[in-house]
């Protein structure tokens, strides 16, 4: 007898229902909320416009008809309820495979959604996690959330270009041992700028330790797809996978999964991740963005070694552009010098521009402006391009512009000196819902911060909910917001002129 899940109730059950065929080529939400469409039903439910171009000639004319079409409300017999296996269960279970997890969650909130529901999931196991420092801002919202503490381990920091990178093994390992108690490590990677971490080092310390690993694997949701890119996370043995599929996968933007691993803590996390995913998925989920999950899923997996193989080819003639013209310089071989960088990911180029004369940001600023070139990220020495996977940029477009950027003041980075972190006070939990004020910087001095603070670059938190601030990180802070091209979330004055603290 098969072990499935339903998809209402979100719980495995024993059932001898037929295993849907797994080929990779079909779409079956997808093709579900099409067909659904195209029966052009009279609709007296939600969504309220009802796909009428007379009520709502606006949206109409600005998405088409047959996107209103498409939006299609849940609970239809045969699409998200009925008989098992629904098109649902279908597109869940093929994005499983094609991931190699034991169960995927598609999610209609982002990574985000992942990250909250991982930190809810795993207070269940006991209150204190081991967590990568320089982790998304939603982790930090889940430690609020659930309570958890953490024990924070710091990334490798290329100070000269103000970015963050991973953590080893051997890092996790001396963590682990100062922290008996933690029920889980968290780590993030690859990082934004492509530093991919060893995952199998990682997976296997942790589970010496008698704990799951969880990993933030936003940026490599396409991992695996292809021979000449990283392998995925699940793949080394990680045990839970956050997924931001619409970073480079091709999903619409908003859309994510979460992967579980078939490893010896599934048996435990699988009814954990489900309560949490019931209270933090929508009732009223976009069909919209589960049928670009499924579609997206499908392309990656049987398309994504000739798709990827396209981007590939595009970004190596990019970075040969960059090399032959000598004024811009590649940072992969200084990433890959951190002992803590296994691999880079391939479909992102980053570039010291400082060392060419214009700041990282200037650069992205005059490229947007004057070319039409929108870059992902900058930071005061780096500019960082995203291609998603399968597609081919205009590399001659790019390089062109890149060659005619003006050269400015700036002729190479200015090194960080990060201050370190304050003691720790209480939990970010206790921090976020207690009782607040706002003072000065000076009066902020010896209080405990009540919100997450944290200078780009390289957008480690400098100050988390819980934490004592100190004058030098509120040096810190400041000078990173008077610097050109500074700047800093967080904080309760865009000058760092005060900050919110817990009342005493």
């Amino acid at each position: 007898m098969s072990r499935l899940f339903d998809t209402k109730t979100q719980t495995t059950i024993a059932c001898s229902a037929k295993l849907p065929v797994m080929d990779q080529r079909r779409t079956p939400y997808a093709d579900a909320i099409e067909n659904y469409a195209n029966q052009h039903y009279l609709r007296l439910g939600v969504p309220g416009h009802q796909v009428s171009d007379l009520s709502h000639p606006k949206l109409s004319e600005f998405f088409g008809k047959h996107i209103l079409g498409l939006d299609v409300q849940t609970l239809i017999d045969g699409i998200d309820v009925g008989s098992y296996p629904t098109a649902l269960d279908e597109s869940l279970l093929l994005a499983a495979d094609a991931w190699g997890a034991k169960r995927t969650w598609f999610l209609t909130n982002g990574a985000s959604m992942g990250n909250l529901m991982a930190c809810l999931a795993l207070r269940a196991l006991g209150d204190r996690i081991v967590l990568q420092r320089s982790v998304h801002s939603s982790v930090i919202d889940g430690l609020a959330f659930s309570g958890l503490a953490a024990s924070f381990v710091i990334p490798s920091i290329d100070k000269h270009l103000g970015i963050a990178n991973g953590i080893t093994p051997e890092q996790l390992r001396e963590s682990l041992a100062q922290t008996p108690d933690a029920v889980a490590a968290y780590v993030v990677t690859p990082s934004y700028f492509g530093a991919v971490a060893d995952v199998a080092g990682l997976a296997q310390v942790a589970h010496e330790a008698g704990i799951p690993l969880v990993v933030d694997e936003a940026w490599g949701s396409h991992l695996g797809f292809h021979p000449d890119i990283p392998a995925n996370a699940l793949s080394q043995g990680a045990d839970v996978v956050i997924s931001s599929t619409h970073k480079l996968a091709g999903s619409l933007s908003q859309s994510a999964m979460l992967h579980l691993g078939a490893g010896e803590f599934a048996q435990k996390l699988e009814p954990l991740l489900d309560r949490v995913y019931k209270s933090l998925q929508s009732t009223s989920v976009s069909s919209l963005l589960i049928a670009s999950l499924d579609i997206a899923r499908m392309t990656m997996a049987a398309h994504g070694k000739e798709y990827i193989g396209r981007s590939l080819n595009s970004m190596d003639s990019l970075r040969q552009e960059i090399s032959s013209a000598n004024r811009f310089v590649d940072i992969a071989p200084q990433l890959m010098a951190y002992e803590d960088v296994v691999a880079l990911e391939p479909l992102r180029i980053a570039i010291n521009t400082a060392v060419g004369g214009i700041s990282g940001y200037s650069a992205r600023a005059h490229l947007f402006d004057e070319f039409k070139i929108h870059c992902e990220l900058a930071t005061g020495s780096v500019l960082l391009m995203l291609c998603g996977a399968g597609v081919t940029p205009n590399v001659e477009a790019i390089a062109s512009a890149l060659n005619s950027l003006p050269h400015e003041d700036q002729t190479d980075s200015v090194a960080l000196d990060l201050p370190a972190p304050g003691k720790t006070h209480m939990t970010v939990r206790d921090a976020y819902v207690g009782l607040t004020e706002v003072v000065s910087a000076k009066d902020a001095v010896g209080r405990v911060s009540a919100e997450s603070v944290a200078a780009y670059p390289p957008g480690i938190p400098n100050l988390l909910p819980g934490e004592e601030i100190s004058a030098e990180v509120i040096d810190f802070l400041q000078a990173t917001v008077q610097a050109p091209y500074g700047h800093v979330r967080g904080g309760a004055a865009p000058d760092m002129s005060a900050f919110r603290v817990v009342l005493d």
